[in-house]
């Protein structure tokens, strides 16, 4: 039996996964530019996040042609 693809729910879900990514690395902004001296501990783990967040996008993109 063939998967029904919700095309919306799926550009949905698509969009929450970027917007994650795009958070985080809003936080390595602001580290980068205002507190570097102080929180530069964050980055690695925040490199970490921003990996694993961006793995997510980019399977979705390689299942999904439509997001391309």
């Amino acid at each position: 039996m063939e998967e029904i693809v919700d095309e919306k729910e799926i550009k949905k879900m698509f969009a929450k996964h970027k917007r994650k990514v795009s958070e985080i690395a809003g936080e390595i902004h602001d580290i980068v530019e205002d507190t570097i001296w102080v929180d530069y501990v964050k980055l690695p783990i925040l490199s970490q996040q921003i990996q694993d967040a961006m793995s997510e996008v980019v399977a979705m993109r390689k299942q999904y042609e439509f997001l391309q």
